[in-house]
Formats: structure tokens, sequence, C-alpha cells
């Protein structure tokens, strides 16, 4: 019988890793090794298989299914705060603008302009597509007559996960939907 899994690629059968409490080490971006990263795991007696691909590997003296869901056996405690990173600001604000709620040629915007004493932190720093960031331009929204929809704060990594639901990926192998939490009608 055809299966998909048995013609794919070894490089093409990530795996999925769960922490030791079975919930993904992150949705966005999605927790995923490389097969190769999993097996040696797997070898190291550092996570248990919950599921494989039908794929195989072979070395000269053994044969193993690839992983497709991997859990910890140890816990990793999630740091309460996320770094300060372009993509971590665009995931707080939803990939929207601030000001527009545009989706397009998105950007940083300084709230207090850097010229007006303004620093580079979660609290003053807002999604903002290009247009009504060259409109606001160097001054604060209030001067510029512009609206924050939502006041930029500094998100804990639990506020990110919980954003990061809302971007399922393109591909989900469905031996990982168990352990995803993205709504249904997203994935179909």
């Amino acid at each position: 019988m055809y299966h998909p899994d048995l013609l794919r690629h070894p490089d093409s059968c990530p795996t999925l890793v769960l922490n030791a409490d079975y919930t993904p080490l992150s949705y966005y971006p999605l927790s995923l090794w490389p097969w190769q990263t999993a097996i040696k795991a797997v070898f190291l007696d550092r996570v248990d298989i919950v599921s494989s691909y039908e794929r195989t590997v072979r070395s000269p003296s053994s044969a193993m299914r690839i992983p497709s869901v991997i859990a910890l056996k140890q816990f990793v405690r999630p740091s309460e705060y996320p770094a300060f990173t372009r993509f971590n600001l665009f995931l707080r604000d939803r990939f929207a603008c601030q000001y527009c709620g545009a989706h397009r040629d998105l950007t940083f915007d300084h709230v207090v302009p850097r010229a007006q004493g303004g620093r580079t932190t979660w609290e003053n720093v807002a999604t903002a597509c290009a247009p009504c960031n060259l409109r606001k331009g160097g001054r604060t929204p209030r001067e510029a007559a512009m609206k924050l929809h939502v006041p930029p704060i500094r998100p804990t990594s639990w506020q990110l996960q919980e954003n990061g639901r809302a971007f399922p990926p393109n591909h989900l192998h469905e031996s990982w939907r168990d352990w995803l939490y993205w709504d249904v009608e997203l994935l179909a």
C-alpha cells in the first residue's frame, strides 16, 4: 500500500519537539528538529519517541523509523520574558501595523522617537507599516495625530506563544496534530 512518508527524503521529515509535559517547546516558530538531531537525542536517552514516520533510516548495524514527535525527558522551563527581536516584536503585534492594521511592508517604530530620547525597548517600539512609519516621522503619535491600536508592552514568553498559535505553519504532519492547539479551521 502507498504511504507518502515512505517516499519522503529523510531531510523532509522534521521532528516535532515536545517538552516533558507534552506541550510544544515553541509554537512560533514551531519547535522542530532535523531527523538527525532527533535520532541522536533518542540514542543519548534524552527523549521519548511519541510517534514516528513510516520512513526508515539505516546504519550498517541497525534500522530505525524516523521520529515524527518526541518528548524531552527533562522539563525545560521557558524563560519568562523573550528576547527583544524584530521577529518577536512583529509576533507580539500579530504581524500588523499598530496604526492602521496593515500586514505588509512592516517596520518598527519608536513611539517616542530616538531623536526625542526614546529608547529601543518593548515599551517604546511598535510594529508599523512603512507608509505609517514615514507619515509619523520623527514625531510622537500625538504630534502626528496618529493613534496606536494597542500600547506597546513587554510580553511574556507565554503571550508570544499564544500569539503564535494564530499563525500555523504551512505544513503539519498528521502525527503532530494531537499535540498542537491551533484552530482546526485554520489548518484545513
